[in-house]
């Protein structure tokens, strides 16, 4: 499929959810959950899980389109990255059918949500080191370990943990992933208190010899870091989608706000000091709309190797077009930018988490030097 021109069919999904979105205005920092399970009910939130488990049978495409549109509205709902993107792509493709058949229908239908586990306070970007272990107990887990930075455990009802088992063979450690119910004995919560207003909360996690049965365990033990990035490509494209949603949202005010507003008898739009960069946002936010789609594409088509660079580029240039975007619309607007009438300025530290999580700049311009361009790496 041609992935520079969508479907009639993306492009119905684009103008319903559009539509959707729109009539059902967000307040910031107030509860999106009947949002959540309105768009759940339409087949939005499941639209990319497998039909058979009550999905829509599409997509990380599909998802990442429903996720931009939403965005783009100014109803963004982080924890479909988190919830269907990374937990129910993971559980599709390596979870058995017990697990499948007990998370996929409700994850799909907004019953449930489950949260996702990686990052820990010592490890930064670096997978290799994390610390959080589970050792076996006859047939049960222990899992141990500290995470931060976990989205909305609060509203979960599970939270899918990244550990590390001991290969028997070497003695070194592999990374293996367990589902950890919000309720099982030893497993903590603690809120991080953030600058950055949103409805899901941060949290770190600490597991404290978490037992888990042999069930927990989604997919091969051996199947290490091919399990770890089948959640992490879509988590990329997500963030993508999820930046070029706000960027076009804060340009979507920019511009109706140049149109209108007047001095010396002229909109200011006409002005080329303001036209031009809101001009180049556009180009920007549409230069990443077709990397994240060439990504998602990839993914879907089973590209793993593919969309791993593809949803890299993605999400770096849709982190730099959103943070633009939204800098252009504060500056566009002036003073009225920073009100809270306007709702722009809380787009300014919001849009800087794009570019920091899940991954940093930084990190991807690493990962494109090393596997792209054949540098060699400093580390």
């Amino acid at each position: 499929m041609n992935t520079l021109i969508e479907s009639e069919e993306h492009k119905a999904l684009r103008e319903a959810v559009a539509a959707f979105a729109t009539n059902h205005p967000h307040v910031p920092g107030t509860d999106n959950r009947s949002f959540w399970q309105e768009a759940a009910k339409l087949g939005y939130i499941g639209v990319n899980l497998p039909e058979e488990y009550g999905g829509g049978g599409g997509g990380i495409t599909e998802l990442s389109l429903v996720l931009e549109e939403m965005g783009a509205a100014g109803n963004p709902l982080l924890m479909m990255i988190v919830s269907p993107a990374i937990c129910g792509t993971v559980i599709s493709r390596f979870g058995t059918e017990a697990q499948k058949r007990q998370w996929l229908p409700t994850l799909a239908d907004g019953s449930r949500l489950m949260a996702f586990g990686i990052t820990e306070p010592d490890a930064g970007s670096n997978s290799h080191r994390l610390t959080t272990t589970a050792r076996r107990d006859g047939t049960d887990w222990l899992l141990t370990g500290r995470k931060v930075f976990v989205s909305g455990v609060d509203i979960a009802d599970a939270t899918l943990v990244v550990g590390r088992t001991e290969d028997a063979r070497t003695g070194k450690l592999k990374p293996c992933l367990f589902i950890v119910p919000r309720d099982a004995e030893g497993f903590r919560r603690r809120p991080i208190d953030m600058e950055l207003h949103a409805v899901e909360k941060q949290f770190e996690l600490v597991l404290d010899d978490v037992r888990l049965p042999a069930e927990a365990l989604v997919g091969d033990e051996d199947a290490g870091l091919l399990q770890l990035f089948a959640g992490l490509n879509p988590e990329r494209v997500m963030t993508a989608a999820f930046a070029i949603g706000m960027g076009r949202y804060a340009l979507a005010r920019a511009v109706a706000y140049a149109r209108e507003r007047t001095v010396w008898n002229a909109p200011i739009g006409s002005h080329q000091a303001i036209a031009h960069p809101l001009a180049q946002a556009h180009i920007d936010l549409e230069l990443a709309r077709l990397m994240t789609r060439k990504a998602a594409h990839l993914y879907d088509a089973g590209d793993d190797a593919g969309a791993g660079e593809a949803a890299n580029m993605a999400k770096y240039a849709a982190a730099e077009a959103c943070v633009k975007a939204v800098d252009q619309a504060v500056h566009t607007l002036g003073g009225n930018g920073l009100t809270r009438e306007y709702g722009l300025a809380s787009l300014v530290t919001a849009a800087r988490v794009s570019r920091i999580a899940p991954v940093s700049r930084e990190m991807i311009l690493n990962y494109v030097s090393h596997q792209t361009l054949g540098l060699p790496k400093s580390y």
